[in-house]
């Protein structure tokens, strides 16, 4: 049997482009994160824009993501800005590179309400030995308004 050396980022990228364009290709995508990753999938989070370096995504209001005041549990936003950052750089990543995300920081800037969308943007690092890397995430309502701002702490580290 052929042992394939594609990184679990390449493939993610590899998927996308298979399916972004497609009828509900994007849906379907997201899906198979959200199963690759079970927790992750519970947000039922849509990845609407997926490159190395960047990624976007959409989560809409549902009742299973709402806390006793109404508003967007703050695990689901964290749940979002994970996703979207962990797409961002891991997409970025060659066979060679593994990733693991190590620490998580949100701050809670407003009360989030309706619909949002979660953006990270970061430069995909050169990894020689051993990196730790940070990303932040920015998670918006839709007025624009920014409703959580994420940093996620990803070890970075050649296969052995």
């Amino acid at each position: 049997m052929a042992q394939n050396n594609e990184s679990p980022g390449e493939k993610i990228l590899a998927n996308w482009k298979k399916l972004k364009d497609k009828p509900f290709g994007k849906k379907l995508f997201s899906h198979m994160v959200g199963r690759m990753a079970a927790y992750t999938g519970s947000i039922k989070a849509l990845i609407t824009d997926l490159k190395p370096g960047h990624c976007h995504a959409f989560l809409k209001e549902r009742k299973s993501n709402k806390n006793h005041l109404c508003s967007i549990h703050a695990v689901a936003l964290i749940n979002l800005g994970e996703v979207t950052s962990g797409l961002a750089v891991l997409s970025g990543m060659s066979s060679q590179i593994r990733g693991i995300l190590t620490k998580m920081e949100m701050e809670y800037i407003k009360k989030a309400k309706g619909d949002l969308t979660a953006q990270c943007i970061c430069e995909i690092p050169e990894v020689k030995d051993e990196l730790k890397y940070q990303v932040q995430t920015t998670i918006k309502d839709s007025s624009g308004d920014v409703v959580a701002v994420g940093t996620f702490y990803w070890l970075l580290s050649r296969k052995t």
